[in-house]
């Protein structure tokens, strides 16, 4: 797995309708000074420049650029890679405004008692408008397809290649340090298992497994290696040049609940076991998470630290059965987001919402839809809006809609039909409200709907989301259009008809669309507008079956790469596309205009509040054609908000019902003393109701009562002892239970009460995602899932989906 880079695997031998999403962002630039007003003359000059419009879905409204052939065609340039058939096609780009992207072709067929391989390696510094073939480099050596080209997270032009030389010496590394142009090799002792993971705070330090599961590790990129540990399940990288493995003492990583989650901080010269009795383990922002074996039968419980494991403590989630599972949708520095499976193979279940301390969790919507089989789910992270989240549900007559929060769960909504769509209302079963947009995502991917891309948004596009949807009952949708907002989710405009394949560029002054098809294709589209009006452009006169769209991570190039191939499948064509001419001028101050994010109300003076405070961004115009830059930053001004009821979550215990922003006790928690475990001691939660949002900043305002009482009651949540004990009772009251232990020579009793058992049984789901899909870019924003990818198991792309790991990739 290849961190914080852009990895795409292009099979010959798969169909042609391959797709991805681009996701993720550029390096930190300096905030470019802007202010609103702009040259109003200049701007309707620019509007009279567009001729007749060439392609649309507002034929009234939308004009065609000018010159749109002559600018592009000059700047369009074909490359062809000679390919075997049955082989593969791995590309990378290296470093962050670089331009170098390296391509690696791969043929493999097994020949008797043997394999035989052979790779190329192709160069590009210009953003993929021309290659160089640099095989030479690596000696003509034959690469592992799964372990890729692993490129650092650091920016820096780092670059590994893991060769097969086993019928000489066995496995050898390729490095590079300065983007590809040179490489020097050596022998690695021990043959990988796994591609090797870059520690994100020091880019020269490497870690890796064997296929014997030793965990070796590298200080001087990869020039010499050590052994570290030895019978190693899973491996990750933490914060502070932390390490976290789970170790099995019996030799069988399949034997799970009997592992050890150990940390060492100094590089692999001393551990520390910080967990027993470990069932899977995941790292989630400043959280840990570990699923314990309770002891009794299969049940688990999970725990979490915020201290890297030193002290933990038992999540307060509702119980559910070894049936059941529990699934970590988000978590991010301030909270977590937690899916806690219905009984029974409804496919739905629970979203709850933690407190900063991911111990004490609240619920916050209702029949979240998730496959049967605990594999894929819609929850979706807008990149460029802190708090902002969408997805699906499913309604008690069986409707798939979509539902989104902007406030990081506290109130959920359903989205709007948008104006420009069309929907024939059911009359028979008198289902008006059906008339929504339901935005596609991972669910309609598994149930194989033709949607070739999840939904996208980007960190430096504020405000800005394509995705495919339909209006109507979701389930009858075949064929998906493409949907733009641009206000964070508020409203939408259908943009596109059909599936497409869809990019975002210049930091979203520039969008970019492929028609997702079987048939060849010649032409892109594309919008200055934020998907308003969408303009055509002829890449080639020789149509080609297309498989994927490239381009730089971030969303600030302007260049697009179009992959596919023509009727002879041992060739690969990429035609590269420059639209930096189309837009003729840098824009300037006069180009921005303020805009205040969720802003719903003018006149009101709490307009815009959204957790704790005002957000006033500097957006490009819509009528402005301009180059917003590679240098392009963000630019917002914050204002503190008085404290609202919208500024809390629901407490533990306490739910918004459906419409309604006040919150309720649960039923089945009337009338029981609200105890939970926390350091060791329980606790009693004495409240009306409402506990502040993590991350919320308000001042002043609503202020409700909230009260922990520490009934100084001993409750063990203690998960280094194989035998630990933890907080158990019945349904109504907390019942003690004795437990009497013998130690050494002296006889002693020890009462250990068993308060409320919240958690038991469950699993992390595994996440797949499409492999044409750009990894997290290093750099983090508020409100993005900030889940750990730093991480590989033992046994080459094995999944299994009975287990507790949340394999995010």
């Amino acid at each position: 797995m290849v961190s914080a880079s852009w990895l795409l695997l292009l099979g010959l031998c798969c169909s042609a309708s391959a797709g991805g999403e681009q996701r993720g962002g550029g390096k930190p630039s300096e905030p470019r000074r802007l202010q609103s007003g702009g040259d109003e003359e200049r701007h309707v000059l620019e509007r009279t420049e567009l001729s007749k419009r060439s392609a649309a879905l507002n034929e009234q409204t939308c004009t065609a650029l000018s010159g749109v052939e002559a600018a592009l065609l000059n700047n369009t340039n074909t490359f062809t890679f000679k390919v075997r058939t049955m082989g593969s096609l791995s590309l990378a780009w290296v470093g962050d405004g670089s331009g170098v992207l390296l391509v690696l072709t791969t043929f493999q067929v097994p020949l008797f008692m043997m394999r035989f391989g052979q790779s190329n390696l192709y160069r590009s510094e210009d953003y993929g408008k021309t290659f160089k073939d640099v095989t030479h480099l690596i000696n003509h050596t034959f690469i592992q397809t799964e372990f890729g080209i692993a490129i650092s997270p650091d920016q820096s032009g780092k670059v590994i290649l893991t060769g097969d030389v086993s019928d000489i010496a066995g496995f050898r590394l390729f490095r590079s340090q300065d983007f590809g142009l040179t490489f020097v090799s050596n022998d690695l002792p021990f043959e990988p298992l796994i591609q090797m993971l870059y520690n994100p705070g020091d880019c020269n330090t490497l870690l890796t497994l064997s296929i014997t599961s030793e965990l070796w590790l590298s200080e001087d990129f990869g020039a010499t290696w050590r052994k570290i540990h030895d019978s190693v399940c899973l491996v990750r990288w933490g914060p502070k040049n932390s390490i976290y493995v789970t170790t099995n003492n019996n030799g069988s990583c399949n034997d799970k609940g009997m592992l050890e989650l150990r940390k060492t901080v100094d590089y692999g010269r001393s551990f520390q076991t910080i967990a027993t009795r470990v069932y899977s383990f995941v790292l989630g922002g400043r959280f840990v998470f570990a699923s314990i074996m309770t002891g009794m039968g299969t049940e688990r419980m999970i725990h979490v630290s915020v201290d890297g494991g030193e002290l933990w403590n038992m999540a307060q989630l509702p119980t559910v059965n070894h049936e059941q599972f529990y699934s970590i949708l988000a978590a991010n520095q301030d909270m977590i987001f937690m899916h806690v499976d219905d009984p029974g193979d409804s496919g739905v279940g629970t979203i709850y919402v933690s407190d900063d301390r991911g111990t004490v969790f609240s619920k916050s919507l209702e029949r979240h839809l998730y496959t049967t089989t605990g594999s894929d789910t819609d929850f979706t992270a807008i990149a460029s809006l802190r708090g902002v989240y969408m997805t699906s549900v499913l309604t008690e007559d069986g409707a798939v809609e979509t539902v989104i929060t902007y406030d990081q769960g506290a109130k959920w909504e359903t989205l709007h039909r948008p104006q420009n769509s069309h929907c024939s209302t059911d009359t028979a079963t008198n289902r008006p409200n059906r008339c929504r947009l339901h935005i596609h995502a991972s669910y309609s991917t598994t149930m194989r709907m033709n949607v070739p891309m999840l939904p996208l948004s980007q960190p430096n596009a504020v405000g800005l989301i394509l995705a495919h949807g339909s209006v109507g009952d979701a389930e009858s949708a075949l064929s998906p259009d493409v949907y733009v907002s641009d206000d964070g989710g508020y409203t939408w405009l259908l943009a596109l008809r059909g599936p497409h394949h869809y990019a975002i560029l210049d930091s979203g002054g520039l969008l970019v669309a492929m028609e997702h098809s079987n048939s060849p294709v010649n032409q892109i589209k594309f919008s200055t507008d934020e998907g308003q009006c969408w303009h055509t452009y002829n890449f080639t006169s020789d149509p080609l079956h297309f498989s994927g769209m490239d381009s730089e991570p971030g969303s600030r190039s302007m260049n697009v790469s179009l992959w596919g191939y023509r009727n002879d499948f041992s060739k690969w064509v990429v035609i590269t596309v420059d639209f930096r001419k189309l837009l003729t001028r840098d824009c300037n101050e006069g180009d921005y205009v303020q805009w205040l994010a969720h802003s719903a109300d003018p006149s009101g003076s709490n307009d815009g509040c959204v957790l704790g405070y005002k957000e006033t961004f500097l957006r490009l115009r819509k009528d402005s054609v301009c180059w917003n830059g590679r240098d392009y930053a963000v630019t917002k001004k914050l204002s503190p908000c008085p404290c609202t009821v919208d500024d809390y979550h629901c407490d533990f215990g306490y739910y918004r019902p459906e419409n309604s922003s006040e919150c309720v006790e649960q039923e089945e928690m009337k009338g029981r003393p609200l105890e939970f475990c926390l350091n060791g001691t329980t606790e009693q939660l004495q409240t009306s109701g409402y506990r502040k949002i993590p991350g919320d900043q308000c001042e002043g305002g609503f202020q409700p009562d909230r009260k922990e009482t520490d009934l100084r009651r001993m409750c063990t949540s203690n998960a280094l002892h194989p035998h630990s004990l933890s907080e158990n009772s019945s349904a109504n009251t907390a019942v003690i239970v004795m437990v009497v232990i013998a130690i050494l020579l002296l006889s002693a009793v020890a009462g250990v009460w068993l308060v409320k058992k919240y958690v038991c049984g469950g699993r992390f789901l595994v996440h797949r995602y499409s492999v044409m899909r750009e990894h997290v870019e290093a750099n983090k924003i508020e409100g993005v899932d900030d889940i750990d990818t730093h991480y590989m198991e033992t046994g080459k792309a094995q999944y299994n989906e009975d287990s507790d790991q949340d394999l995010l990739e």
